[in-house]
């Protein structure tokens, strides 16, 4: 990942997911959560040299199937997040990871707009901000709402979820 990633947001984006594929891991096989904690850490690798999609996340993959011992679940789980892949999520492993992929860079964004962060943040507050297609346009609403429905999960549990996992593994999202 620091090989390929010189961004700081990009990076923190990646740490938030691989917290959020940690955390969700317990509720499926525990016993492979290193494995979702790297499929977390690795799923946006190549998006800061390769951004278009075109390229992402199929340049990345082509470079961990060549020079990795990734193994193919979690190759799979990478394309599977970019749903324009054409790669189905037949695993718990990608469904999850699309699920948590573009709500932590959602609670990202919300985060970085309040004095304290991720901390004492709501799902109350993070829905009334999804409502807002001006904030955070980039994030697909459509993608969140459908990763949450794959998981068959309520919203607001996830959102609540996703936040305590990544105030749980430290990470600090804060204004400059």
């Amino acid at each position: 990942m620091h090989e390929w990633v010189a961004s700081d947001a990009l990076r923190q984006h990646m740490e938030c997911v691989a917290a959020c594929m940690g955390d969700y891991c317990g509720d499926y096989d525990p016993e492979q959560r290193q494995r979702w904690i790297v499929a977390g850490l690795l799923h946006d690798f190549d998006y800061q040299r390769h951004p278009t999609q075109e390229e992402h996340p199929f340049v990345g993959v082509t470079h961990l199937r060549e020079h990795s011992d990734v193994d193919e679940e979690i190759i799979e789980a990478i394309l599977g997040h970019a749903p324009y892949s054409g790669v189905a999520r037949t695993s718990d492993m990608a469904r999850v990871l699309f699920a948590v992929d573009e709500l932590a860079g959602f609670l990202v964004a919300c985060g970085l707009v309040r004095p304290t962060g991720l901390d004492g943040m709501a799902a109350k507050s993070v829905r009334k901000k999804l409502k807002n297609k001006a904030f955070a346009a980039t994030v697909s609403r459509e993608d969140i709402l459908r990763g949450t429905e794959d998981l068959g999960i309520d919203l607001a549990m996830h959102i609540d979820r996703c936040i305590a996992a990544i105030c749980a593994a430290g990470i600090v999202v804060a204004r400059p």
